[in-house]
């Protein structure tokens, strides 16, 4: 299932379902108001909407869909840095990691599908990262690597989008990570069920102004999905709707030779089998 938040026709937050390329409003039908409440309530509710699929009626045209992030107010959303060997590679650290490089990114970093990004004046390298997220399901800490993929409800696509002159600043790299709405997040969950185990196997791939500068497989990634989720758990409980963002291959703009940074006018496409497309355009900030 591809599940989602929208904006209803009363501007309130309501929870969907894509069926027949149209959206189901599961809020009208009695269930919660966004993914994040249908997270918290368990497997249950999810279960229950399969179950209920024959009689979902399609109401919302996908062109009416005012989109919102797949969720809203993660209690922590967790990403992952030099995860594919080329990547690394062309990064100014070479060597690829032997332990899972992770940092945060804040909710206020990102927007919707179909919502533009921000460049902000501060800079001039706003640079893509097309990745998948991960989304938890059922919470827990210290989790086994065998059992991760149990707390996973399923993933969505991600554009890491950084400021790259503000990441490098220091070895710490939440300023260049989090400037305001330079990142994007959707635009649906897709169930687990839905797509291969640890969403293994499936190409990815980032465009801008339609020419593909990232194109790999999420069978490169260095650490897993089991090995974040039972890695990112030894250290926090793992709470539903939480987010992991897996880490980008390589092909971004700073690495290229001239680089290629994002400006207004661009339009940025992140793409992977099985979880469709999140497309965001590009503005200056104003």
């Amino acid at each position: 299932m591809h599940l989602l938040n929208f904006i209803g026709e009363d501007g309130a937050t309501r929870l969907g379902v894509i069926k027949d390329d149209a959206v189901v409003d599961l809020t009208a039908r009695g269930y919660p108001a966004s993914v994040d409440e249908l997270l918290r309530s368990g497997q249950g509710l999810i279960d229950a909407i399969q179950a209920d699929w024959d009689a979902l009626t399609a109401a919302v045209t996908m062109a009416n869909i005012k989109w919102l992030p797949p969720v809203l107010n993660p209690s922590k959303a967790i990403a992952v840095g030099l995860n594919y060997v080329d990547h690394a590679a062309e990064s100014p650290y070479k060597d690829a990691p032997t332990y899972p490089v992770l940092f945060h990114r804040f909710p206020s970093s990102w927007v919707a599908h179909d919502q533009p990004l921000i460049r902000p004046r501060i800079s001039e390298q706003f640079d893509y990262e097309g990745e998948i997220a991960v989304v938890i399901g059922t919470a827990g800490r210290y989790i086994k690597p065998e059992d991760a993929l149990k707390h996973v409800a399923g993933y969505s696509l991600f554009n890491d989008g950084s400021i790259r002159d503000y990441q490098f600043k220091s070895h710490q790299w939440m300023m260049g990570k989090n400037v305001d709405a330079t990142g994007s997040f959707g635009p649906t969950l897709v169930t687990a069920d839905a797509l291969p185990a640890g969403a293994e196997g499936l190409q990815l791939q980032t465009r801008l102004n339609g020419q593909t500068l990232q194109d790999a497989n999420t069978r490169d990634m260095i650490f897993k999905v089991p090995t974040l989720v039972a890695t990112c758990s030894e250290v926090f409980a793992l709470q539903p709707g939480d987010v992991i963002i897996s880490g980008t291959p390589a092909g971004v703009g700073f690495a290229r030779k001239p680089a290629i940074f994002m400006k207004a006018g661009d339009v940025v496409e992140v793409e992977v089998q099985g979880l469709g497309v999140l497309r965001n355009t590009v503005q200056d900030e104003a």
